[in-house]
């Protein structure tokens, strides 16, 4: 069915609605051999609390971002090449159910369905797209170079690291980028590089930068290399807000008046195949 898509003018036209609505702020999303498999809102957990996002899933990549208005303006666009994408159950546990890791190099969180059946939909759905994907490329993936899933802030109260240092508006919570978890400020001045996540030097516990010193080590890792990744520069941009943080208001919720009628009932995943 989706080879089928592949040259239609229904799937054009709704990969062109796509880019509409993220706008000039998004990436363009019609590319050749592209296909807009399924779409839905889901909720990711991100770092301080459970929020709604679109997401779009495409039979090469997938999308999603902030909801604005719902149906009509997302923002602050991800796009999640399929070949890197790995799905790992969770269990369910108290108000939070439905919900599966999404990993990948880049980027890996948790994302919750509102139902059982809308889970198993978009759990079947990628992993199809994922496998046709990986058979039409003749490749396999890889897991050794996954980004971890943060801890939220929430399960933290003080250091995970020193385990002696609490969080507070002076000491702020800071995420490994190598294991995820939430440290104080001092058990993670060190910064490394991780190509996966970042073209420059980004904060990980003491830890991870000692398992990380000593794999180089052992790889004979040239001394310019080490220099670099030991760098103490406190201003790699804007480097510990999570990419979904920083949006729409305090609350996680769109501006007032701009609440686009999302409801329940237009969150179920919407196939298109």
């Amino acid at each position: 069915m989706v080879d089928r898509l592949v040259n239609s003018e229904a799937n054009a036209r709704r990969i062109n609605n796509v880019e509409q609505c993220f706008g000039s702020s998004g990436q363009p999303l019609g590319i050749p051999g592209r296909v807009l498999v399924g779409e839905g809102v889901l909720t990711k957990m991100c770092r301080k609390k459970p929020k709604p996002r679109q997401f779009f899933l495409f039979n090469d990549a997938l999308v999603y971002g902030n909801i604005i208005i719902h149906k009509k303006k997302y923002n602050k666009q991800h796009i999640l090449p399929l070949e890197e994408v790995k799905l790992e159950n969770v269990e369910d546990e108290g108000g939070l159910r439905n919900g599966w890791k999404l990993k990948s190099p880049s980027k890996s969180f948790v994302v919750f369905a509102a139902t059982a059946t809308e889970k198993k939909e978009w759990m079947a759905h990628i992993r199809k797209c994922v496998n046709d994907l990986l058979a039409k490329r003749g490749i396999r993936q890889s897991t050794t170079n996954d980004s971890p899933v943060w801890v939220p802030d929430s399960e933290a109260k003080t250091c995970m690291h020193c385990r002696k240092s609490e969080f507070s508006l002076v000491n702020r919570r800071h995420h490994c980028r190598h294991c995820g978890r939430v440290v104080c400020n001092a058990c993670s001045s060190k910064r490394w590089l991780l190509p996966q996540q970042s073209s420059k030097p980004i904060r990980v516990c003491l830890t991870c930068y000692h398992k990380l010193s000593g794999e180089a080590a052992d790889s004979n890792v040239s001394r310019t290399y080490a220099v670099i990744a030991t760098g103490e520069n406190r201003n790699s941009s804007g480097e510990d807000s999570s990419d979904d943080d920083d949006d729409q208001g305090r609350d996680g919720l769109p501006p007032a008046g701009q609440s686009g009628g999302l409801d329940i009932h237009d969150a179920h995943f919407q196939s298109y195949n």
